[in-house]
């Protein structure tokens, strides 16, 4: 199995294939995501690149991380796994026995 890589600190003009380019001088790129803004499409200046050998991954943090591209100097280093997301409330759905509830203010009348 894949390592899979955090990439931060990138400039907002690279695009997925630029990493795939750039991370394949160290092995097999399995794949490699620029996460984007959900409603501008713009890039949030961070991606994940996942490699095919913990070995490829390891090669790849050492050589990268701290390296100029485009500007700006790349952080690289092993992602961490996704902290579970607790409901917020809000307006949609969600847990209906929490008796906070959702949305705005909380009861507090307004002067």
């Amino acid at each position: 199995m894949g390592k899979k890589l955090y990439v931060g600190n990138l400039s907002y003009s690279l695009d997925d294939q630029y990493l795939v380019d750039l991370f394949s001088e160290f092995g097999t790129v399995e794949s490699a995501r620029i996460v984007t803004d959900r409603d501008s499409g713009r890039s949030k200046g961070f991606a994940f690149v996942e490699m095919s050998s913990d070995s490829e991954a390891q090669a790849a943090i050492e050589k990268l991380n701290g390296t100029e591209q485009q500007g700006r100097a790349m952080n690289v280093s092993e992602a961490k796994p996704m902290a579970p997301r607790e409901n917020r409330g809000g307006f949609g759905g969600g847990n209906r026995n929490n008796s906070r509830g959702g949305g705005f203010g909380g009861g507090r009348p307004r002067y």
